[in-house]
């Protein structure tokens, strides 16, 4: 029998048929289907992370960043949180004394904790969002924060390929270029503003014009906080001289590999909405 085989982009689009419709599953049903998602997407890359950056006790660290991980999600006083994620870090840091890569051992336990924490902080922050009938405003609202950070993946890809033009930042991502990121922005705002008309007629909702522009400006931002996340892991990984963060998901690389973006706009987004709300 003739072995077949896929191209990486066959294999991003397989992966991703699989994963998407997982992803939005978990959002549409909630507890605790959200929890489990998170809590595996933060174990798996508590472990990346610990064999991402050379180290001498990757089990020490991975425990570490798994138990921070753990401490965002069940601690609900901010102000203790950060307190436990700093004593956290600080016995990373002196237990990586002898370590060539200290401070990157450390940043793991907020980039992990923080990020990852903060896609769940919102979920929850989110079921408080306007009137739905019949429906969470965290899933709504969570999938469409989702659909932001997906657009501008998929619209630098897409524009990016096709336009090319000059680089973004050429000695961290190559094949990056500014076509892309305008591309991926201009997209993130249309999908907000489809989204947006189609979650006020489904669910008839007061959201008047002013703030569907809101929501798309909002999403512009995030957009672009994403593709500063991506880059950020892509300067780590090349400072770190490898290509991928771990090879777990076929023709995508690994899970940091995925949700750079989200984890890096996740916090921002996240003290958005704490601090403002939309009337």
């Amino acid at each position: 029998m003739e072995k077949t085989n896929f191209t990486s982009l066959q294999k991003r689009v397989l992966t991703s048929l699989i994963m998407i419709p997982l992803v939005i599953g978990a959002l549409r049903f909630g507890h605790p289907y959200v929890d489990i998602l998170v809590y595996l997407v933060g174990i798996t890359l508590a472990w990346e992370w610990s064999v991402m950056v050379p180290n001498k006790k990757a089990n020490l660290y991975a425990v570490c960043y798994a138990f921070a991980l753990g401490c965002s999600l069940i601690v609900f006083n901010r102000l203790f949180l950060l307190l436990l994620l700093g004593a956290i870090s600080a016995f990373v840091y002196y237990k990586a004394k002898e370590e060539h890569y200290r401070y990157l051992l450390t940043l793991g336990v907020p980039y992990i904790a923080i990020g990852v924490g903060a896609l769940y902080w919102m979920y929850y922050l989110f079921d408080a969002f306007g009137s739905i009938p019949g429906e969470k405003g965290s899933y709504v609202m969570t999938l469409w924060f989702i659909l932001m950070v997906w657009s501008v993946d998929i619209g630098g890809y897409i524009i990016g390929t096709s336009l090319h033009g000059p680089k973004l930042a050429p000695k961290i991502s190559p094949n990056k270029t500014w076509s892309g990121l305008i591309g991926g922005v201009i997209l993130a705002i249309a999908v907000s503003f489809i989204y947006m008309y189609l979650v006020k007629n489904i669910y008839s909702l007061p959201l008047p014009l002013r703030e569907q522009i809101r929501f798309a400006q909002l999403g512009a931002i995030i957009a672009l906080v994403a593709q500063v996340g991506d880059l950020i892991e892509s300067a780590i990984k090349r400072f770190l001289q490898i290509k991928d963060s771990s090879s777990i998901i076929p023709g995508h690389g690994g899970v940091f590999d995925r949700i750079d973006g989200l984890i890096f706009a996740a916090p921002i987004a996240y003290c958005y909405f704490t601090l403002v709300s939309f009337e």
